[in-house]
């Protein structure tokens, strides 16, 4: 298997939180800042962390929750465009790369499930 940092999935939650980061950086609502980027900070760690944990299992169960944070981040999105954190083009741009990661991590759980059997 690849190093973590070597999956693509990985590679975006990374830019997505790059992203989260400079977006929020101005605000001053400290505890909606904090959710999110702790939100998208877990989508990137949960991947890293279940890539080495040795388990099949537990890797799952880790890109599991990296899909429940990347859900968390692009709701959150929706309440930065109505709160005005963000302009429209930076919610879509953002939400439709949360899609992406959620669409990646989600075939790399269907290819572990696969690897359980053999």
């Amino acid at each position: 298997m690849a190093y973590f940092e070597e999956l693509s999935i990985w590679q975006q939650a990374k830019e997505l939180t790059k992203g989260v980061y400079e977006m929020m950086q101005d605000s001053r609502d400290w505890g909606f800042r904090d959710q999110i980027q702790r939100a998208s900070v877990s989508i990137m760690n949960n991947i890293a962390e279940g890539s080495e944990i040795g388990s099949t299992q537990a890797y799952i169960h880790f890109l599991n929750v990296a899909k429940g944070s990347c859900a968390e981040v692009r709701s959150m999105l929706y309440l930065c465009g109505e709160f005005g954190f963000c302009s429209a083009e930076q919610q879509q741009r953002m939400s439709d790369l949360c899609r992406m990661i959620s669409a990646g991590i989600n075939n790399l759980i269907r290819y572990q499930q696969g690897n359980q059997h053999n």
